[in-house]
């Protein structure tokens, strides 16, 4: 299969129709391409927050208010995308408010038959717990598709192996982010290439660039797509299957082949997705040394 992961640019948008051409666009342009799976960014809806105007778009928690107030509207759109252009798409993140009291970091699943789905965000950075006020969602989740079992590790969440290991039956993990500095999208990056050489699968970093003086909340972001495995057999030495440019928008592409992640996985150089297990016995106990 080929998947197309996304280094996408917010836009200032002055009508809803604007929104649903950019998306169109972007998905007619990957599907064109023969992409069966399109993964978009973390806080990636953000945007539609200027549909409210520049005070709105500016308050941190306006601004989320805003985007939770058209979410339905927001998965109406992409399931009417994945369905026309039959493809499974991982919508760009946004901040709902489910009744829960305070927002979750919430991205949508889209299957081409019209199905639908979510993952939350499990671990909050700093920013989201201290200004924000996001709060942790709902569990992790396992998605049995036409392409794979695949699971989502959004942005922080990448960069806990415990997480990544709870997702071990998974045969690509989708990691959407949003990071402000080259840091950051190192920090996701290393986590997520991480993930793969753990679990012997594919994970998939789609990342938010550019700036935008309208917001507080994604002023500046910094990212590239890219597709990551195991370096071993059947994979690049370097695990890299395809990486985009720098804050450059637009898709990053590249092949995946679920057998060869099954090979890896039963008859790989090493085997560290099957002998995970056994670093329990190794640290229930720490021995301290004094030299």
């Amino acid at each position: 299969m080929k998947v197309a992961t996304a280094a996408y640019n917010l836009d200032w948008l002055d009508s809803w129709a604007q929104y649903e051409d950019k998306l169109d666009r972007w998905v007619a342009e990957a599907a064109g391409q023969g992409a069966g799976l399109l993964v978009f960014p973390e806080y990636g809806a953000m945007e539609v927050s200027t549909l409210d105007g520049a005070e709105v778009a500016g308050d941190l928690e306006r601004s989320i208010r805003a985007v939770s107030d058209r979410f339905e509207d927001i998965q109406n759109l992409h399931s009417r995308l994945a369905s026309a252009y039959k493809t499974y798409i991982l919508g760009a993140s946004a901040p709902v408010v489910d009744g829960s009291g305070r927002p979750v970091n919430r991205a949508a699943f889209y299957a081409p038959d019209g199905g639908r789905d979510h993952q939350d965000k499990q671990i909050m950075t700093r920013f989201e717990r201290e200004d924000w006020d996001i709060a942790p969602g709902g569990p992790l989740k396992l998605f049995d598709t036409a392409l794979g079992k695949i699971g989502v590790l959004i942005c922080y969440d990448s960069e806990f192996p415990l997480l990544g290991r709870a997702l071990s039956e998974a045969d690509m993990i989708l990691v959407p982010s949003c990071t402000e500095a080259l840091s950051g999208y190192w920090r996701v990056r290393i986590g997520a290439m991480s993930r793969a050489l753990e679990n012997q699968c594919v994970t998939v970093m789609t990342s938010l660039v550019g700036a935008n003086d309208w917001s507080v909340a994604v002023d500046m972001n910094t990212g590239m797509g890219g597709v990551f495995g195991p370096p071993d057999k059947g994979f690049p030495a370097t695990g890299v299957l395809a990486e985009g440019t720098l804050n450059q928008p637009g898709w990053t592409y590249a092949d995946v082949d679920l057998s060869a992640i099954a090979a890896v996985r039963a008859d790989g150089h090493v085997l560290n997705r099957t002998h995970w297990p056994e670093q329990d016995a190794r640290v229930e106990t720490v021995t301290l040394s004094t030299l």
